[in-house]
């Protein structure tokens, strides 16, 4: 048992998606949303994707690492951590889709907001057939199409190779299936990993960026992602009593009213060590459920991080001991813990203290420092399913199960 595992169990108040008052409330509130925006799309493209060029940014100048420097990295052990949950989360929505499918139908895979390519092994692992990487970022497309081509020429001798497509595009604004090879592509499976959360700016770009998840996704097909908990960060702020807080990893600092924060647009600026530094937006999970069904996507799926790795860590022990994704402690070496952060490990040690470990060779345990779990607990995965489109008696479009 690690400390992740005990950690995992501290539940916290959330508000319900299902509840009655609640789904009144929201569908109010995303009422007022399309009222107060206008529904004018000149109005729109006033104010559209106004951070997502500050986002584009960013990851445009991002300095690329290499593997030595990522491993002198203070947050090597949470990057691993949540490399290790898509993984898991990966392939747990490939299987299903597999299962579904006849055997030597192709799989097609939308990878939105796909950064460096990150997920390209995870594609390749997964089995699939066809990949579309999109992003905002060019340097980051190229990265990701020479990782592909360095990948593709590595396992042409030992795995079937799939192909793929690379283009430029903000998921957020744009039509994805117009910039599409085949614009009439059946995709079985959407990812959007950490961040999805970006459309939330405002109600029309989530609008927009839901669409293009859902478009050309089959019945029965999966849209799959990460994001931080809105839930959690509002709570946390709450504790704090104040716009700014965090550890020595991460740090967050709200830049809109946080008494009555809005469904769109409730921004804070987002930091983690070497890796972000960039505005965000909240995610009101309720109108989040509420847009996919409009566009024909069914919730399925809703886990914060440590419920996750609860469920996924009996079939993924291998594997997270594979990826580096938990620090042994206590260390083989002296004094080569990853934070040097005073108490950062006291609920490792706790845990060894009254399991009746003691000793030179007293037993070991993978755990995360405190600080990197707080900031790897902020976040939740989700998946939704597509629902079947069918025509009433009025002649119009309706989505059912």
């Amino acid at each position: 048992m690690t400390e992740i595992e005990e950690s995992a169990g501290q539940k916290t108040t959330e508000v319900s998606e299902d509840g009655p008052e609640e789904s009144q409330k929201s569908e109010s509130n995303l009422k007022r949303a399309r009222e107060d925006d206008g529904e004018s799309a000149a109005k729109y493209r006033k104010v559209d994707g106004e951070h997502t060029k500050v986002v584009a940014k960013h990851y445009n100048t991002l300095e690329e690492k290499g593997l030595a420097e990522r491993n002198k990295s203070r947050i090597f052990y949470l990057r691993n951590f949540n490399n290790w949950i898509k993984s898991m989360l990966v392939n747990e929505y490939t299987t299903k889709v597999k299962d579904s499918l006849q055997v030597g139908a192709p799989l097609r895979v939308l990878d939105m907001c796909c950064g460096k390519g990150g997920d390209l092994l995870k594609w390749q692992k997964g089995g699939i057939s066809h990949l579309i990487c999109t992003d905002i970022a060019e340097v980051s497309i190229d990265q990701c199409r020479a990782r592909y081509e360095a990948l593709a020429a590595r396992s042409k001798r030992f795995a079937p190779d799939f192909t793929a497509e690379f283009f430029v595009c903000d998921s957020t604004l744009d039509r994805l299936r117009e910039r599409y090879r085949d614009p009439s592509v059946d995709l079985n499976l959407v990812s959007c990993q950490f961040a999805f959360h970006y459309c939330f700016e405002s109600l029309p770009q989530a609008e927009c960026m839901i669409r293009n998840a859902s478009e050309c996704l089959k019945p029965g097909g999966f849209f799959i992602g990460t994001i931080p908990d809105a839930n959690e960060i509002m709570r946390r702020k709450k504790l704090s009593d104040s716009d700014t807080f965090g550890n020595d990893v991460y740090s967050i600092t709200f830049q809109c009213d946080t008494e009555n924060p809005p469904l769109f647009g409730a921004k804070y600026n987002f930091h983690l060590e070497d890796v972000v530094d960039c505005p965000e937006f909240l995610v009101h999970f309720p109108t989040l459920v509420k847009l996919a069904r409009k566009f024909g996507l069914e919730l399925v799926l809703r886990e914060r991080f440590g419920d996750f790795y609860q469920r996924m860590i009996p079939r993924g022990r291998g594997l997270i001991e594979k990826m580096q994704a938990l620090e042994t402690y206590p260390p083989f070496y002296e004094g080569n813990l990853n934070s040097t952060t005073p108490h950062d490990y006291s609920h490792a040690q706790e845990f060894l203290d009254k399991s009746g470990s003691h000793g030179r060779y007293s037993r070991r345990l993978g755990t995360l420092s405190k600080s990197e779990w707080e900031a790897a607990s902020l976040y939740l995965v989700f998946a939704f399913r597509k629902m079947k489109k069918v025509w009433n008696k009025e002649g119009k479009p309706e989505f059912i199960q």
